[in-house]
């Protein structure tokens, strides 16, 4: 600590990253990154960009990149926000759109920046437990009359269980009054997008990031959809931050990789093949599993420590993701590999429940 920092600073827990250890012969299934490369468009748009135009400013509107989502989705550029990863738009998110007097609403276990963000920008934050089979029960929101706004991954991270669009139209139907944020970065591998209630709402907004099913984590590329007015709130706050988000680089990457939608495709389609691949495999082994709807699984042995299998792991040079957290202790949250990856997996649990 020092004397210099400011009351802000001192009252900050920040959100920690998953690991990125350097480690040889390493399985790493602890991120949720995608275990298979970028779109080879996105990659060669990236090498033709890295010229002399570098040293120029980007597009400050990351138009094209603006363009090319609502291409995609059917809307109109003025209905899309981008920003320097997911996290950066929901950063602004939060601060532009959520911080109200009515506290803001989330489940209790859920993307663990969500609480950071309301502790650096000052926001009342309620949280809303799961149930007991660590599902998002949306009559709890819908109860909650009077919030400053609600927000949730779908599917939800780290237990992967999602909700379908229909039961979010009836939480927008009910909860007109403040803003509802879909946070969809996994919704690629299995669930359903809210993106076509998007004309029908105008307190929806929808998140997406190209780290996951795009496979362009180290780009750090996100956007967000919405009414109009939502947009043009986001904007005034990026515009009071950074005009600049979005570097040349990655806007080319980023328009090649969401026009080459078969990519996504066949990476959603492996990924989702070897996700009930691997289900079966450690419900054989005992292991407790929740369903899933994103690129990782949420799983638990009867009796055996979860710490204690995370370190056997590691030991093993494998590494997955366990969090220290109330009613979720005894989880680990799995990222899908590669087929190879995950019977690497399962073969050393065969060694340490042998």
């Amino acid at each position: 600590m020092s004397r210099f920092w400011s009351k802000t600073v001192q009252g900050l827990t920040p959100y920690v990253p998953g690991e990125q250890p350097k480690m040889a012969r390493l399985v790493k299934l602890n991120t949720n990154e995608s275990p298979y490369g970028p779109s080879l468009k996105a990659l060669a748009a990236i090498a033709q960009a890295n010229n002399d135009s570098l040293r120029l400013y980007p597009d400050p509107n990351s138009d094209a990149l603006k363009a090319t989502i609502a291409d995609v989705h059917e809307l109109e550029p003025n209905q899309v926000f981008v920003g320097n990863g997911s996290d950066e738009v929901l950063a602004h998110v939060f601060q532009g759109l959520l911080k109200h007097d009515n506290p803001v609403l989330f489940p209790d276990i859920t993307y663990s920046f969500y609480p950071v963000y309301c502790n650096l920008y000052g926001i009342t934050a309620k949280t809303i437990p799961l149930n007991d089979n660590l599902e998002i029960n949306l009559d709890d929101y819908v109860a909650t009359k009077q919030n400053g706004g609600i927000i949730f991954p779908n599917p939800n991270a780290p237990t992967g269980r999602g909700l379908p669009r229909e039961a979010i139209r009836q939480l927008l139907e009910a909860n007109q009054d403040s803003v509802v944020v879909i946070d969809e970065a996994y919704v690629d591998f299995g669930c359903e997008s809210c993106i076509p209630l998007i004309n029908e709402f105008d307190n929806l907004l929808v998140v997406h990031t190209l780290s996951k099913s795009r496979a362009l984590a180290g780009l750090r590329v996100g956007f967000a959809v919405g009414h109009p007015a939502l947009i043009e709130g986001l904007e005034r706050i990026k515009n009071s931050f950074n005009s600049y988000p979005i570097d040349k680089l990655a806007m080319v990457g980023a328009i090649a990789a969401i026009e080459e939608t078969s990519h996504l495709a066949d990476i959603s389609r492996k990924v989702q093949a070897t996700r009930a691949r691997l289900i079966n495999q450690l419900d054989e082994l005992g292991m407790q599993t929740l369903p899933s709807q994103a690129n990782f699984v949420f799983t638990k042995h009867p009796t055996k420590d979860a710490a204690g299998i995370a370190a056997f792991l590691r030991e093993h040079n494998i590494i997955v993701r366990h969090f220290k957290l109330p009613r979720i202790d005894q989880y680990l949250r799995i990222t899908i590999g590669r087929d190879e990856e995950c019977n690497q997996l399962v073969e050393v649990l065969k060694k340490m429940f042998a």
